[in-house]
């Protein structure tokens, strides 16, 4: 708790990384983000909230059950890991991140990463300590995941178009309304309607017009 609430991000991050637990809560029963955000350290917070450990997304490179393949490549945990970490969520930075990366930025590679990120959400709205956020972001970045995939195979200029596509401002106000749509869809598709951060930002969107 105490590098949250001194504003300390690489701390924070080192702290994770060592094994701290984000869940545990002190004698007022405030967990390290809460603290941190009560006393205005937000980008701690926001360390945390998007803190993912490396062996939670190995686990996925292993067989398991009567799988005879794991779920993911080891050779695509480590690009994987660096988006889902990542906390610049604006969409051309998160497709950026795949094209920079030849060993994701294939339809096929994709689509295992992307069906990962879906269990994971999944596990994180099940699990007994439910985290909305990260369901959220990993549902988010698998929406994107999705796109790209639709991209790689139907077009010339594949990831470079949806990045244009993206960027594009419509001709009276230059405002981006593809970017707003995909990350509309995205919200609209959350699989969990009963969730409290989704009914949040659909209140928050729905009445504002595109």
């Amino acid at each position: 708790i105490f590098p949250a609430n001194s504003g300390n991000k690489e701390i924070t991050w080192m702290m994770l990384e060592a094994g701290a637990e984000t869940d545990v809560v002190n004698s007022v029963g405030r967990t390290a983000a809460q603290m941190a955000a009560f006393v205005g350290q937000h980008d701690c917070v926001t360390v945390i909230n998007n803190f993912f450990p490396r062996e939670r997304l190995d686990y996925y490179t292993k067989p398991q059950g009567l799988d005879k393949e794991p779920k993911l490549p080891v050779k695509l945990a480590g690009p994987l890991h660096k988006i889902i970490t990542t906390t610049n969520m604006h969409p051309v930075k998160i497709v950026l991140l795949v094209k920079e990366n030849p060993l994701l930025a294939e339809a096929e590679a994709l689509q295992k990463c992307y069906r990962v990120l879906d269990l994971i959400c999944e596990k994180c709205m099940k699990q007994k300590d439910m985290n909305e956020v990260l369901a959220m972001k990993m549902h988010y970045i698998s929406c994107i995941f999705q796109k790209c995939i639709t991209f790689l195979k139907e077009r010339e200029d594949k990831l470079d178009g949806f990045i244009k596509s993206l960027l594009k401002g419509r001709d009276k106000d230059g405002f981006p309304v593809y970017q707003e749509k995909l990350i509309r869809e995205s919200i609209r598709k959350f699989p969990y309607c009963e969730a409290t951060l989704l009914q949040q930002l659909v209140r928050s969107i729905a009445p504002v017009e595109i």
